[in-house]
């Protein structure tokens, strides 16, 4: 590994997109230290720190804790990632959309051109929205001009940060908006390990002490394994092409294959379900609910819906809300999973082609049959994202850690897909120049 690692900086061209790719990550580090103007800095912090819910906290990590300071950087690259989001959405709504989706290059770049604007859009409305929902504490003095100005200071650090990562695909390694998140998780390891020695090892007898340390490397390991078969797991539909004459030669005749990944909506059904059932607490908070110490059967259900309270042995009945959670998880995994995948479609196409599955007829028999293999595909992928996405909870609701930390849960997820996709990218550079990749230990 370490002499394929070497082997990169061998070549120049990779040496240097390496080399880009970090200069862009120091300037990214380094925003994230500067605060924004007008903001009680002193008031986040106490009112991040009050606040019991995970999906804060993951935005916390996937900020890089931009966010909890409020840094020009505040709200990353998530005004883009759910800008993206939203347009691939739209692209099976709206015609036109979808017509530019297969449309190639130019009709890619009206899209990313669409994607820019919401970004930007979306990045002031969340800026204007937090100054507004926070009230006169969050700001130094709570006038429109310092509303107006924080929105502009947040909604430019967030287009910065896009223009950061297109540049990083274009002259760096690999994806350059996987990069930065990738980036800004990893920057909380020094924490989280701290965290898990002050919590499992400081303080306790030598024998108790090296078992909890070698009990956590050990489920970080066999979570980190599991992630990357889930992640590169896929089921291989084998396609053969029937032969056909072209003028006076026969082509055709090739044998290929579908692949169809077992985590096939990555980490989107997680995101989606913690949002969702984060968002009443967020308005309860904004509104001045504590919703940890509930009055009424409403207060009652926020607190069930908060993650952060389930597992809790003292309290359990709350942990009904994880049922919840999980039917959302499979709802979500299937819709993803069936808006960006058609089996009809690619039925249709490799009809059209002459391409068949062996022992299936073409046309409606093998949509059937590649949808039923994408269900069980899309049930297995989920019931692997339950695992990994309820184990930082239970960490949680038993030992109160485990929601912020950066490699369990969600957050591993990102960081295993994306050191492979970034890998692999770099593998194919290396390739290309006949030296021996990554992954080809």
């Amino acid at each position: 590994m370490f002499k394929n690692i070497l082997n990169a900086f061998k070549v120049a061209e990779v040496r240097k997109r390496i080399l880009f790719t970090f200069l862009m990550v120091i300037v990214v580090r380094l925003g994230n230290q500067i605060v924004t103007p007008g903001i009680n800095v002193a008031f986040v912090k106490s009112w991040f720190e009050s606040m019991n819910n995970t999906t804060f906290n993951f935005f916390n990590v996937i900020t890089g804790s931009s966010f909890s300071t409020m840094s020009i950087f505040a709200l990353n690259i998530s005004p883009y990632i759910t800008s993206s989001i939203i347009v691939q959405l739209l692209t099976i709504a709206i015609p036109r959309l979808e017509e530019l989706s297969k449309e190639g290059e130019e009709g890619k770049k009206v899209i990313n051109k669409i994607t820019r604007y919401l970004t930007v859009a979306l990045a002031f409305v969340q800026a204007v929205g937090m100054a507004i929902g926070f009230g006169s504490n969050y700001l130094t003095k709570y006038t429109w001009y310092n509303v107006l100005l924080v929105g502009l200071v947040m909604t430019a650090g967030s287009a910065a940060l896009m223009w950061l990562g297109e540049r990083i695909t274009e002259k760096g390694i690999g994806n350059g908006i996987s990069i930065l998140l990738l980036v800004n998780i990893i920057s909380g390891l020094p924490n989280d390990f701290r965290t898990l020695y002050h919590t499992f090892v400081q303080g306790k007898s030598i024998p108790v002490a090296v078992i909890s340390a070698v009990l956590i490397l050990a489920l970080i390991l066999a979570l980190v394994v599991f992630v990357i078969y889930l992640q590169d797991g896929e089921r291989r539909i084998p396609v053969q092409y029937a032969k056909k004459l072209q003028g006076r030669r026969m082509v055709g005749g090739q044998s290929s294959n579908i692949p169809i990944k077992v985590n096939t909506a990555g980490v989107i059904p997680v995101i989606f379900a913690s949002s969702l059932l984060s968002v009443p607490s967020i308005l309860a908070s904004f509104a001045g609910v504590n919703v940890n110490q509930p009055t009424n059967i409403g207060g009652h259900i926020l607190k069930g819906l908060s993650q952060g309270n389930w597992f809790n042995f003292k309290e359990p009945i709350y942990s009904i809300g994880l049922l919840l959670y999980l039917f959302l998880l499979v709802v979500f995994a299937y819709f993803y999973t069936s808006i960006t995948f058609n089996p009809t479609e690619v039925a249709n196409n490799m009809k059209k082609q002459g391409g068949f599955v062996p022992g299936i007829r073409p046309g409606k028999p093998t949509s059937d049959y590649m949808n039923k293999i994408l269900n069980s595909m899309v049930f297995i992928g989920v019931a692997g994202l339950a695992i990994v996405a309820v184990i930082p909870m239970i960490l949680t609701g038993i030992f109160g850690v485990g929601s912020s930390l950066c490699f369990f849960g969600t957050s591993l997820i990102i960081i295993v897909g994306v050191i492979l996709e970034t890998l692999k990218q770099v593998e194919s550079m290396m390739t290309v120049r006949s030296y021996k990749g990554f992954l080809n230990d």
